[in-house]
């Protein structure tokens, strides 16, 4: 019984996170794809002229089944966003974490459990989520004005509350554009 509650704490809160996981001293189960994209962005609000994206220096994050050359500055930006908190939450750097989710979230696991952010946060930073590896595989990103989201299937090589695996699951992560930055917020 107490396997089985576990195991479903687990799969609730790779649900929740749909798509992270860092490295703790941990073998890789998948060398990380890296890319490093340049795009002359639009001339719009928030944005600069010209916006690099280095996809490289995530070492934890594996981007696949995406061309990240054709996807317009818009779209860039939304997967760079997701690609930085999924590093961040591979690294456990709450900081990062704080500046890249709104204040409000609210994580809801697979049981219907939900979690504020700070809670949820927590158990990153006291490793009882402890994420290796996450993979982005096959995103599909949509803008729409200074609203975006991002729907793929991660996959993610974690230690959550007791039960090591790795698991994949599709999920969608909504943003929001605020003071010309990308935000994770709650749908």
């Amino acid at each position: 019984m107490k396997r089985l509650f576990v195991l479903a704490i687990v799969m609730i809160t790779i649900f929740l996170l749909n798509a992270c996981s860092p490295q703790k001293n941990e073998t890789k189960s998948e060398p990380p794809v890296r890319s490093t994209a340049d795009t002359a962005a639009e001339t719009k609000e928030g944005y600069s002229e010209t916006m690099e994206y280095d996809f490289e220096q995530f070492s934890n994050v594996n981007i696949t089944g995406i061309d990240i050359h054709s996807l317009d500055a818009e779209e860039l930006a939304i997967l760079y966003a997701q690609a930085r908190y999924c590093q961040a939450m591979a690294d456990a750097d709450i900081d990062t974490m704080r500046e890249l989710v709104s204040e409000d979230m609210l994580f809801t696991h697979m049981s219907g459990r939900q979690q504020t952010r700070e809670k949820y946060f927590a158990d990153v930073a006291d490793g009882s989520l402890d994420y290796f590896t996450i993979g982005i595989a096959d995103p599909v990103i949509k803008v729409d004005g200074d609203k975006a989201e991002i729907t793929y299937t991660s996959v993610l090589n974690a230690n959550a509350y007791g039960a090591r695996g790795t698991y994949r699951m599709k999920g969608t992560h909504h943003y929001e554009l605020r003071d010309g930055n990308w935000i994770a917020v709650n749908r």
